[in-house]
This record gives structure tokens, C-alpha cells and sequence, in this order.
């Protein structure tokens, strides 16, 4: 049966090419993607990136009573940004929240280096205690929920009632991937003769996650709820415009039980970080949301390594639709 399916496959793949196929993969929902050709330089793709001048008192700006700069995020600590740069975050209002850090090359290389030394303990966890960790994560989000919904309206501009259902949907989808850690493990198949085999859904290893800047907190945790619970470890770029969202989520990771490294969150430029997760070796697949250049430079560059890849060619999706979102 298995020489027949691949020979059925060779022909649906002869005789209607890669858009026929892609029929069969895509979700209902999705719409067709119809690109442009696109023309930029590869070599220059993500290749800089900018830094902010000092915001606190010292660029004409309000003064705050406390200055308030995010650390990186990886091996269960927080971490400097190894330039020592960093970008500033302001309201819809435009005053000035905090200073977050911005990655470079060698802070990926750091990130990466902890999520493999972490991945391989934690795929090993059995699927009970990386569900219970899952829930734990959630519970402690709900707890925090009044300060996540206020630190959205005033960076997204969201209304109360928007911001409280966001992060509602947010402490729901890490329950409904929670569940999902004892899922779709494998199964017991028959063969056509005598006995049994046992077939296994490994992790897929180290994921490097690029999160769109819409419903930031919800994508963010929907994108690492689904590949943390089926025992991956991530390195996570976070919303480019609201990175906050996620990096205050440090607290409820480093109360939650969850082990160092599983979790690994670098703020900063999206298609700088990007470009240098998808050049790195040892990371094993790359899920891309942003502009079409970067969803072609992602599928381009992981060619060499035969990456995984999961882009949306600069077409949103509804974070808070349950097809869409999960």
C-alpha cells in the first residue's frame, strides 16, 4: 500500500505541479496567496538594523519616575543584549513606556545554543507534566490578566472590552494546546500480515518563531502554545511594534515551573532576527509572519538545510477565529 500511495502521489504531483498540490494542504479558510514577482537583494535581506536614541531624559522626551529597559530572554534568565542597543516603546499616545534590547546574531546564536540544550530534557518530560506546566502558565496569565489587558490598550489603542476578550482568548488557547500534549503521539497500525508497529510523532526540535504584529499577545501565545506542547523548544521574536506584551510574560514563565531554555523570547527587528535564525544550522524549522520579502528569503534560505517552514506571505490571519488561530 505505501509503494501505491507513493506512485499515487508522483502523479497527482506530475500532473498537476505544486499548485495542484497545495489544494490538498492549505486550510479551507485560506485564500488563495497570489504573489508578485518580487525583486530584492537576498544578500542585504534583515542584513541591519537601527537603534533608538536615549528616550529618558535625554531626547526631549517626558520623564518617567523609573527607567524601564526589557532584558533578552533565554536559558530561564534575562539577559543583555550583546550591542547593548536597544529600541524605544511608546503608547498610541506616544509617550514613552520602556526600552526594549535589540538582538544581533550573537544573541540567536546564545538563544539557540539554550533551546537545544533544553529540548531534548523536555521532549523527554512525559506528556502529563508538559500538560500540567501548560496549565500552569495559563492559570498564572489569568491571575495577571487586568495588567496585560491594560498594557494593550495603551500600546495597541484597543478598546478595555477588545483588550480583556484578547486576553481571555490568550489563557483559553494555552488550555486548548495544553490538551494537546498527550494528542497525536502516534499510533499502533496494523500490518498486512502478522503484528503490529509502532509509529512515533518525534518533536520537531528547535523552532525559530517570527510573531506578527497583530493581536500581539494572543499569536504570541498561540504560535509557542502549539510548539512547546508537543515537546519543541523555541526561539520567539516577538511583535516588532508591542514586544512588551510578551516580555511580560517572563514572570508568569519563570513562575510556572517551566524549564529554562523551552522558551526563549529576543526582541528587536523582525527580519534582522529572522535572517539569522533561518541561516542557523542547528535550528530545524522556521515559522515566519510578516512582509512577502521576508516569507521569500525564509523559504529560500532554509533550502540549504532543508528547514521546515511555515510563512504567510504578508497575508494576515484572525488570531482570535479558532480555524484561523489554532
Amino acid at each position: 500500500s505505501s509503494r501505491f500511495w507513493w506512485i499515487q502521489a508522483i502523479w497527482v504531483w506530475k500532473r498537476w505541479g505544486k499548485e495542484g498540490l497545495f489544494e490538498y494542504v492549505k486550510p479551507s479558510w485560506q485564500k488563495k496567496v497570489r504573489i508578485s514577482d518580487l525583486s530584492f537583494d537576498m544578500a542585504k535581506f534583515g542584513a541591519s538594523y537601527s537603534a533608538d536614541c536615549p528616550a529618558i531624559n535625554g531626547n526631549g522626551s517626558e520623564a518617567i519616575s523609573v527607567d524601564r529597559t526589557y532584558k533578552l530572554y533565554y536559558g530561564g534568565a534575562q539577559k543583555r543584549p550583546d550591542a547593548n542597543y536597544s529600541r524605544v516603546i511608546r503608547t498610541v499616545e506616544g509617550k514613552v513606556m520602556a526600552q526594549v534590547g535589540e538582538s544581533n546574531r550573537k544573541d540567536v546564536r546564545n538563544a539557540v545554543e539554550a533551546a537545544a540544550k533544553a529540548q531534548p530534557a523536555w521532549a523527554k518530560k512525559s506528556p502529563f507534566n508538559r500538560q500540567q506546566i501548560l496549565y500552569y502558565i495559563a492559570e498564572n496569565l489569568e491571575i495577571r490578566k487586568r495588567g496585560f489587558a491594560r498594557r494593550l490598550v495603551e500600546l495597541t489603542g484597543v478598546s478595555a472590552e477588545e483588550a480583556e476578550a484578547e486576553v481571555a482568548l490568550s489563557v483559553a488557547r494555552l488550555f486548548y494546546w495544553a490538551a494537546y500534549a498527550d494528542k497525536y503521539g502516534g499510533t499502533v497500525q496494523e500490518t498486512q500480515l502478522y503484528g503490529t508497529v509502532i509509529k512515533i510523532h518525534e518533536p520537531v526540535g528547535i523552532i525559530g518563531i517570527a510573531c506578527p504584529d497583530k493581536s500581539p499577545l494572543l499569536s504570541f501565545v498561540s504560535l509557542i502554545g502549539a510548539a512547546i506542547a508537543r515537546s519543541n523548544s523555541v526561539v520567539v521574536v516577538p511583535s516588532e511594534k508591542y514586544p512588551l506584551l510578551a516580555l511580560d510574560l517572563y514572570q508568569v514563565f519563570e513562575t510556572s515551573d517551566l524549564p529554562g531554555g523551552v522558551v526563549n523570547i529576543l526582541s528587536g527587528s523582525r527580519d534582522h532576527v529572522s535572517k539569522y535564525l533561518v541561516e542557523h544550522q542547528n535550528v530545524d524549522a522556521m515559522w515566519y509572519f510578516g512582509s512577502q520579502e521576508g516569507s521569500k528569503f525564509v523559504e529560500h534560505t532554509s533550502a540549504v538545510n532543508v528547514k521546515r517552514t511555515w510563512v504567510d506571505y504578508g497575508v494576515g490571519r484572525d488570531w482570535t477565529d479558532d480555524k484561523q488561530g489554532r
